[in-house]
């Protein structure tokens, strides 16, 4: 397997060399073979379903349908996730986790929060309740919407479970 941290001219394809229409053929391409390997679901940045995937076989949850608003996934107890993902890189370090609607309405029971390297390393992942999101998240009416920072004081919250091993033993 390729090392990530590789520069891009030194891996077998040369991608420094691609013209942009090639770059974007190949993104493509690499986007319809992870979902035939089951890794994605959608054609969206591969962030989200990456995470899903991983909280899903790393602890047997049930994904709910795409058209689920609320949560992404179903524990065996009925518990609902929301699972949020954040690929962390040299040009963006925010650890903002994409938006968390309608969270008034307790839509979801946890959420599974993982944060990536920039080549998709798992670096830490939590389950955290929603009570912990509902106090520490802020609402930004902009987007009708609260965001959540998963920074590292939330793996030290009453409630909240360190399981970055579980995640990072889950990537195929």
């Amino acid at each position: 397997m390729m090392d990530p941290r590789q520069d891009a001219d030194s891996s077998p394809v040369r991608v420094k060399a691609l013209s942009v229409a090639e770059l974007l053929v190949l993104h493509a391409r690499i986007g319809e073979e992870l979902r035939e390997r089951g890794v994605v679901r959608s054609a969206n940045n591969p962030t989200g379903d990456l995470a899903e995937y991983l909280f899903c076989t790393a602890f047997g949850w049930r994904q709910a349908p795409n058209s689920v608003r609320g949560y992404d996934a179903t524990g065996p107890d009925g518990t609902r996730y929301q699972i949020k993902g954040r690929r962390i890189h040299q040009r963006n370090r925010s650890r903002q986790l994409s938006a968390i609607r309608d969270i008034g309405s307790r839509p979801f029971d946890t959420l599974a929060g993982v944060l990536f390297d920039d080549g998709f390393r798992v670096v830490r992942a939590a389950l955290i309740p929603i009570a912990f999101v509902i106090e520490r998240s802020t609402f930004i009416a902009y987007t009708n919407s609260n965001k959540f920072m998963l920074r590292d004081e939330v793996w030290n919250a009453p409630g909240v479970r360190d399981v970055t091993a579980e995640i990072a033993a889950a990537m195929p």
